[in-house]
């Protein structure tokens, strides 16, 4: 399976007094994500279920993911993707659809690297930008993943060419 990890893009700050959860993606974010996910477009990257954290930045990060990308992947809330999850929770989130070829999850951070550490089996430590994504592979279902980093890209990189 080809695991895809989306982190929600720029999001607008909490005012008054707004829930952390009720931040909503900004135009600047939006439209970076897109950048990024055109990129992801162009290597085949077609998902047929995004998994999203419930939080309204991360859900508006997975429409566009489901906008931009090829096939009319299935949108999925799972609590198992706010911050305060685990990875533990995430895996058994990705071993639901272990059917799937690709999933797409769409998350925060700190909880983001987290999960990349607990699919590769190991005490690695990566940046995750607001908009990154990265492809982890796995090909078994087991307790614990033995993951494969394939590419990570950040929105920096993946920017239109001028």
């Amino acid at each position: 399976m080809e695991i895809y990890i989306l982190r929600h893009g720029n999001a607008a700050e909490a005012h008054g007094g707004m829930k952390d959860a009720d931040r909503a993606l900004t135009p600047e974010g939006a439209k970076k994500l897109q950048s990024v996910l055109r990129r992801a477009k162009g290597v085949d990257v077609k998902p047929s279920i995004i998994v999203t954290s419930p939080y309204r930045r991360a859900r508006e990060t997975a429409q566009v993911a489901a906008q931009v990308l090829p096939g009319g992947p299935t949108l999925v809330e799972s609590r198992s993707l706010t911050p305060e999850s685990s990875p533990e929770a995430v895996w058994e989130a990705i071993r639901a659809h272990k059917s799937e070829p690709q999933i797409m999850i769409v998350g925060h951070e700190p909880l983001l690297s987290l999960v990349y550490a607990y699919l590769l089996g190991a005490p690695v430590q990566i940046d995750v930008k607001k908009g990154s994504l990265g492809r982890v592979d796995v090909d078994r279902f087991i307790a614990q993943p033995r993951g494969w980093l394939r590419w990570l890209i950040y929105p920096k990189l993946a920017g239109d060419p001028v």
